[in-house]
């Protein structure tokens, strides 16, 4: 999976077959902040949207970052794969 960070729209991007996914984020304080996931109208596929975060997840470990999930969907993520649950800040529950 190819990920472009498109630091302009302040979002992370891949392709599926039925077009553009993006993950939204905000940045503060070497805190990435995951806002939203944009999938086409009839995109509907949960695991291509795990390997997407997991990958997410992995260039934040690459950028010493932590992750703050906002979206329902992604505290979800988070709670099926503890691994990640390093990258939360200090005091951050889920």
């Amino acid at each position: 999976m190819e990920i472009k960070d498109n630091t302009f729209a302040r979002q992370f991007e891949t392709t599926a077959d039925e077009g553009l996914v993006s993950v939204e984020y905000s940045f503060q304080e070497k805190k990435i902040f995951l806002t939203k996931i944009n999938t086409p109208e009839s995109f509907d596929d949960e695991e291509f949207i795990s390997n997407f975060l997991k990958n997410i997840m992995e260039i934040a470990i690459e950028r010493k970052f932590k992750v703050v999930p906002i979206l329902p969907k992604i505290v979800v993520f988070f709670k099926k794969n503890p691994v990640y649950k390093e990258l939360l800040p200090p005091g951050i529950r889920l």
